[in-house]
């Protein structure tokens, strides 16, 4: 064997793709060198044949210990690695305890059915196993429902607008969007992500490219929830940032980094107050003792999280070159190290501070979502768990061996993208999930599930493979890793089940074989999105076309609003960019938009929401109020209708590709969502929501 039939040997083994499929059906290989670097950067070193051999060695030395936590479903047998014969004890979540031996089949033992989902252990030959049982599936849309079909709003959080948010949506505003839409009919709101960025600099706001997706953005918290709108305007003015404040509540688009300081400024004050009075009170009342009760359950994971906002705000303020913890002295970059607990033993308030931050952010989400429940809705606020972190941030720092660190998620070479795209974020290990019984995974589940009704999981194709690709290197050197689909599949499904948490999958793109078919089976919706459910032979497909079990909606943060879709705008847009990076076939883009317009007026037609002659480009509402009909004749037992084209907007939120040539993720609304929705044209596109949802 060559040392290139070595490599990828070894490359399989770790779980990468040698031979893949693009999205064209063309079969392609991926090099020795290119494999070479990727195992590199895993710690799994193959520059030579005797350094391959071994790594491969490490890799069976790996698989022979036996794995912390074992996956399984009820009722189904599970492998165990032990002896078949063996004997066996299962102490069940609830305390009882079994006493069994090993099964065996095709050489393998195997545990015996346990028909209780939950948490078990499993003591067998010395070793204890923990034992996540599933249940067949999730908690799924058609169970919040009892049935029926729902539908909900989407929204950009930063872009909400209520007096007193500072410049940044909020969760006073979540809270005020879900009561409204909640009293037309809808049953969730689903939010763009929370996750907590960096506090020490706000030109890094980009929802989708977190420090940590365990902790929250402190931006988005409301803390009139807290100490009540009398206090909080107290803190505004003793912050002295009274106009600074009036002056972003009524802007247009966000200036965050001013925006920012302003909130930071405000909930600084409010921290001094707090611990000047609520902290020093004997004996402790109601919000000291939460706020104890905050920190003791958030343990090591929130006291790291905030000594690296911490330190982090340091170091950066001293040298923007510092920015990633990579870069800080040695002492700094290991969260287990000395100088770490004797800087946060020396910066005790900053850390508080922080932790503050979070207790706020956390009570204030639970508060929206408390809200949105009691005015009526099934499922509430629907989190969003983004596909990855900066790897310069938090998580990334804190637990540096959970994560590819090295390795960009991205996407291969297609027909979109011939270069293919690396998007900067770090992923999880495969290795390390395996080796630490899925803890960072489940921890991440749990976090995003913890304040909400629902979480959409985007880029779900993660659950099986992700295309990553080294730091710095061209995107089309990646390759496909894989994931341990099953066993993630069963946590999520036993998760949202102990959590009372809907789950949906955003499944779009490229998706592996049969993959759909496996979320289904979790109990994890899918998404079909307007613009994308049609092909070149039938034009855009009826609504019966669309899955029960899926949600539908008119398009998403990262595609044009339907009135945006139908004026044309994306394309206007994309063709002034600066460079001319979208511009080249703007001629053609324009002809067929023109085509496709036809067929998605012909589409409302048939379904029987419109009637008369086609919009002219100019004048997109009547194309807005029809597709909202027609999604809501759809199967489909959740339909999300994104506030953009409840409002019938033309702008949308974030055009890919692009960074300060568009305003991505700074748009806000010109009033608050409550009062825009009543107005008649959105009150009307709503009402058709519930008339043909009960239909």
């Amino acid at each position: 064997m060559s040392h290139d039939d070595l490599v990828r040997e070894l490359a399989t083994r770790a779980g990468f793709s040698v031979d893949w499929t693009d999205q064209s059906g063309a079969a392609q290989t991926v090099s020795p060198e290119s494999l070479r670097r990727l195992l590199g950067v895993m710690g799994l070193g193959c520059e030579s044949e005797s350094e391959t051999k071994d790594a491969i060695a490490r890799l069976d030395r790996l698989d022979a210990v036996p794995k912390p936590l074992v996956t399984a479903r009820v009722g189904e047998p599970y492998p165990v690695d032990a002896s078949p014969g063996a004997a066996a004890k299962l102490t069940r979540e609830d305390g009882e305890v079994f006493d069994f031996k090993l099964a065996e089949s095709e050489g393998r033992a195997l545990g015996r059915p346990i028909l209780e989902p939950g948490y078990h252990r499993l003591d067998v030959g010395g070793t204890s196993i923990a034992l996540a049982v599933a249940p067949p599936r999730g908690r799924t849309i058609l169970d919040a429902g009892r049935g029926r079909r729902m539908w909900g709003l989407a929204a950009q959080v930063y872009g909400l607008t209520r007096k007193g948010d500072g410049g940044i949506g909020d969760f006073g505003g979540v809270a005020a969007l879900a009561e409204t839409a909640a009293l037309a009919g809808a049953d969730a709101l689903a939010l763009s992500p929370v996750h907590a960025n960096f506090t020490a600099d706000p030109n890094h706001y980009g929802p989708y490219s977190p420090s940590s997706r365990l902790f929250l953005n402190p931006l988005h918290a409301d803390p009139d929830f807290m100490f009540g709108e009398a206090r909080v305007e107290e803190a505004v003015k003793a912050a002295g940032v009274v106009a600074f404040r009036r002056r972003h509540e009524t802007a247009g688009l966000i200036d965050w980094p001013a925006a920012a300081a302003v909130k930071i400024a405000t909930l600084r004050t409010l921290y001094a107050s707090f611990r000047a009075v609520e902290l020093c009170e004997t004996p402790p009342g109601r919000l000291a003792l939460d706020f104890a009760l905050f920190r003791k359950e958030g343990g090591d994971l929130l006291e790291a999280h905030a000594r690296f906002e911490t330190i982090h705000a340091r170091r950066f303020g001293d040298d923007p070159g510092q920015w990633d913890w990579r870069s800080w002295p040695e002492g700094l970059r290991d969260p287990s190290h000395g100088e770490v607990s004797a800087f946060a033993a020396a910066n005790e308030y900053e850390v508080s501070f922080h932790v503050f931050l979070q207790w706020i952010s956390d009570r204030s989400f639970a508060a929206a979502q408390t809200v949105a429940r009691k005015a009526g809705m099934a499922i509430g606020l629907i989190s969003d768990l983004a596909v990855g972190m900066d790897v310069g941030g938090s998580h990334a720092w804190s637990r540096h061996d959970d994560l590819l660190v090295g390795l960009s998620v991205g996407s291969p070479p297609d027909l979109f993208n011939p270069n293919g795209q690396a998007w900067g974020l770090a992923a999880f290990s495969p290795l390390a999930l395996k080796r630490t019984g899925f803890a960072p995974f489940l921890a991440t589940l749990r976090a995003c599930m913890r304040n909400a009704g629902g979480v959409r999981i985007d880029h779900a194709m993660g659950f099986q493979r992700l295309w990553v690709s080294p730091d710095g290197a061209d995107p089309k050197d990646g390759a496909y890793l894989s994931y341990p689909v099953d066993d993630l599949l069963r946590l999520t499904a036993l998760e949202s089940t102990r959590n009372d948490c809907v789950v949906v999958g955003e499944d779009l793109g490229t998706v592996p074989d049969g993959f759909r078919g496996k979320l289904a089976e979790a109990g994890v919706a899918g998404m079909r999105v307007l613009q994308f459910e049609r092909d070149d032979r039938r034009g855009f497909f009826p609504p019966p076309w669309y899955s029960e079990d899926a949600l539908a909606m008119t398009t998403t943060h990262d595609l044009p609003t339907m009135a945006g879709w139908w004026s044309g705008r994306d394309i206007e847009v994309r063709s002034i960019v600066p460079g001319g990076q979208f511009g080249e076939t703007t001629e053609n883009d324009l002809a067929t938009r023109e085509s496709e317009r036809g067929e998605l007026w012909r589409a409302f037609e048939e379904a029987g929401v419109a009637d008369g002659p086609r919009p002219e480009p100019g004048d997109p509402a009547p194309a807005v109020a029809a597709s909202i009909r027609f999604l809501a004749a759809t199967p489909s037992k959740l339909v999300l209708l994104p506030l953009e084209d409840a409002l019938a907007q033309v702008e949308q939120p974030n055009l890919p590709g692009t960074l300060d040539e568009h305003p991505n993720w700074r748009r806000r609304l010109e009033r608050p969502a409550p009062e825009l929705l009543s107005e008649p044209e959105a009150a009307e596109r709503l009402s058709s929501l519930n008339r043909r949802r009960a239909e």
